[in-house]
């Protein structure tokens, strides 16, 4: 895995992490417990900072990246990912904000100053544009993504048990390292 310093500070997270060696980390990035990065994802804390929680998966080519402070926007925009989020293949993360229990599905695009409130499904190919917040509880479909329906109990219980299979999945890679 590439795990680069930038300005000296380097990622940071423990040996629960599951990290592809394909993976390119790059500075301010904390990853929580038992979090996994798949192959040729790319994530860069260069201009501000990158978080993620616990359980929470970045899949395989999926690119993190944020926006500088500036002096109309004095913080600029780091990314924050909750607990228990699925981020999708080819997924696009820039400058938003996630809750918990999140599935952004495949090569979804998450632009700066969003706000994605807990227990959201964001569908595959979804273009969120800035300054947008999703609300707790629903579907987002379609370019520009717009609330679709309220989340059934089953896709609820899904969220969690997505997170909890790369959980699984990345200790099964983890013991074949060892």
């Amino acid at each position: 895995m590439a795990i680069r310093s930038y300005k000296g500070i380097t990622p940071s997270f423990n040996k629960s992490v599951y990290i592809d060696e394909s993976s390119v980390l790059v500075g301010d990035i904390t990853l929580g417990d038992n979090s996994s990065v798949w192959p040729l994802v790319a994530a860069r804390g260069d201009v501000n900072h990158i978080r993620i929680g616990q359980r929470t998966n970045i899949q395989d080519g999926s690119v993190l990246h944020l926006s500088r402070a500036t002096k109309s926007n004095p913080d600029g925009y780091p990314l924050i990912i909750g607990d228990d989020v699925t981020v999708g293949h080819k997924v696009m993360l820039h400058g938003c904000v996630l809750g918990n229990r999140i599935l952004v599905g495949m090569g979804a695009i998450v632009m700066d100053n969003v706000v994605v409130e807990d227990d959201v499904i964001i569908g595959g190919g979804s273009l969120v544009p800035p300054n947008k917040r999703l609300e707790s509880g629903y579907l987002y479909v379609g370019s520009p993504a717009k609330q679709a329906r309220p989340l059934t109990e089953q896709e609820l219980a899904f969220l969690k048990i997505s997170a909890d299979n790369y959980v699984q999945l990345k200790d099964e890679y983890l013991a074949e390292a060892n």
